[in-house]
């Protein structure tokens, strides 16, 4: 096979793989806005109040949480279908009864009830989240990290296509309880594929102990990339996507100050605004494949600050329908370029031993940029004006960048502290081999 042909990027996307990683993907998507976006209008119909509406979002605190109990899925290992496979069952067939359970709710008259089977589900979801995050990152080789992200990118979004615009579409048809029966039936979809999804083979082994399994995979991150470069990391996942999670949080309210309906909002953001996500997440993908990741996330940071400059110029014209739709579609697709490369460069560094764990960290370090960091979005936008608050997005763009040669050098193809990884993932698809890994 020459160098060429495997460094194809449809060479790479035709693996079967691929399929396993969109429909686990799609799998991974289906609970987010079932307890988040559909919730919320389920809860509005039925007359809650705003402020318990509100209250509701800290039910997606697993979330942010995942890393405290990822040790417990590194360490062990369910008796069937191995260490990842096993656990990725588990929380698929559980997330399918407790989002059907959802039916027998009634948001009016047993708030607290609705709350404790969404925080469930928040748990259950986020756990699938760890077990498909540490499989994704097992099973891909080098070249295969960012195609592999992209599709599963791809299958997210689709995913959440489905809750949070045919969920309310039946909800309108049929009603909330049979709405959520329906969508739980679609975690079928993930139940199937991990039935058929080969099971990863490592060279190390798991963790022999909870005490290495939570201890382990901080030391052997700071030890491999030392103590002041590993700081510089998460610092730098920290970052990364703080220009768009900036924007992201204020344009809906800027939209509306412009003077566009929520009509208008909601049709642009709505689907032109996912589908440049998906477009600029499967582009992601050939990118990486040609590129290497670390050429690729300077690539993709340069184009995120720039693409601000269109809601820049939106502000300064004042109301256009065709600026609007230009700057919601350039800046999703600069979302899918730098989810995509973020997500590449996260499974890059981590060691596949601990690849839960691991990840997780890194993931909850990713949402702080998107929960935390934008609160003074707000206050600068009031202070500065719309067009001084879109300046200063571009601007946040520069401390990861000036990062950039230390964990991503533009002369190479991988981060400097990268883990090992397999050039030709091994995966196993023997049940005798998967059953004594599991005796283990």
């Amino acid at each position: 096979m020459s160098p060429s042909q495997s460094r194809s990027p449809l060479r790479v996307f035709g693996r079967p793989k691929m399929a396993v990683l969109l429909f686990l993907g799609f799998s991974s998507g289906l609970p987010l806005y079932l307890t988040k976006t559909t919730l919320q209008a389920w809860m509005t119909t039925a007359g809650v109040s705003l402020t318990a509406i509100g209250v509701f979002s800290l039910l997606n605190a697993p979330y942010s949480l995942k890393f405290v109990w990822a040790p417990v899925l590194d360490r062990y290992v369910p008796p069937f279908l191995g260490r990842r496979r096993g656990w990725m069952l588990i929380t698929q067939i559980l997330l399918l009864v407790a989002i059907a359970m959802m039916s027998v709710h009634d948001p009016k008259a047993g708030l607290m009830a609705l709350g404790i089977n969404a925080l469930v589900i928040a748990f259950l979801s986020a756990s699938q989240d760890i077990t498909i995050d540490a499989y994704r990152t097992d099973i891909l080789t080098k070249d295969e990290l960012g195609p592999g992200t992209s599709v599963y990118v791809l299958g997210y979004r689709i995913a959440l296509i489905l809750t949070g615009w045919l969920a309310l579409v039946l909800a309108d048809r049929l009603s909330w309880p049979t709405t959520y029966v329906i969508m739980s039936t679609l975690m079928i979809v993930g139940i199937v594929t991990t039935f058929r999804a080969p099971e990863p083979v490592l060279k190390d082994p798991r963790p022999a102990s909870m005490t290495e399994a939570v201890v382990l995979p901080f030391k052997e991150f700071f030890q491999r990339s030392g103590m002041v470069t590993g700081v510089v990391v998460l610092l730098f996942i920290v970052l990364y996507k703080l220009p768009d999670s900036l924007t992201d949080n204020m344009k809906t309210s800027f939209l509306l100050k412009t003077g566009f309906s929520q009509t208008e909002i909601g049709a642009v953001l709505g689907f032109a605004g996912i589908v440049a996500t998906i477009v600029g997440g499967v582009l992601a993908g050939a990118v990486i494949v040609r590129l290497g990741v670390n050429k690729s996330l300077w690539v993709f940071a340069v184009f995120q600050a720039l693409s601000n400059l269109s809601y820049y110029v939106l502000a300064l014209a004042g109301k256009s329908h065709a600026l609007m739709v230009t700057a919601v579609v350039t800046e999703n697709f600069g979302l899918g370029l730098v989810s995509a490369g973020l997500l590449a460069f996260m499974m890059s560094v981590c060691n596949q031993r601990f690849s839960a764990t691991q990840f997780a960290l890194l993931s909850s370090l990713m949402a702080a940029s998107r929960d935390i960091l934008v609160a003074p979005a707000g206050k600068i936008a009031e202070v500065l004006g719309w067009p001084g608050f879109f300046l200063t997005t571009v601007a946040t763009a520069v401390p990861a960048l000036l990062l950039l040669p230390i964990v991503a050098p533009w002369g190479r193809d991988m981060p400097r502290f990268a883990a090992e990884r397999e050039d030709e993932s091994a995966v196993d698809e023997d049940p005798d081999e998967i059953a004594r890994e599991s005796r283990a």
